[in-house]
């Protein structure tokens, strides 16, 4: 089983450089416009947080809309499953970052003053 922080490492890095290479304004239209807009160019921790949100709830958005389309038979079943599987990804990769950062809040409380 791989290490939940390699994996939630290695989201952040490929969040950080999709941000700066826009790959993904092909993927999600105007997503990455938002983002380039929310880390701005102070590059702090709360803005790449920010920025990985708003590209997990807008992969979760496509996931939905492809998952509406695939019921009403308006889309290929290739694209349902792959953009499902993308926004449960993404889902698993969020709860693992947020686990990691109680994890460091609760280490952090248990230090003495």
């Amino acid at each position: 089983m791989a290490d939940p922080t390699i994996a939630a490492t290695k989201a952040a890095q490929a969040y950080q450089s999709a941000v700066k290479t826009s790959v993904v304004s092909n993927n999600l239209g105007g997503a990455a416009n938002e983002t380039q807009r929310a880390v701005g160019a102070s590059g702090e921790f709360s803005d790449l947080v920010k920025s990985a949100l708003l590209q997990a709830k807008k992969i979760g958005q496509t996931g939905e809309q492809q998952a509406l389309k695939g019921v009403t038979d308006r889309t290929d079943l290739n694209k349902v499953v792959t953009a499902v599987a993308e926004a449960e990804l993404t889902l698993q990769t969020v709860v693992s970052i947020r686990d990691k950062v109680i994890d460091a809040y609760k280490e952090i409380l248990r230090m003495p003053m």
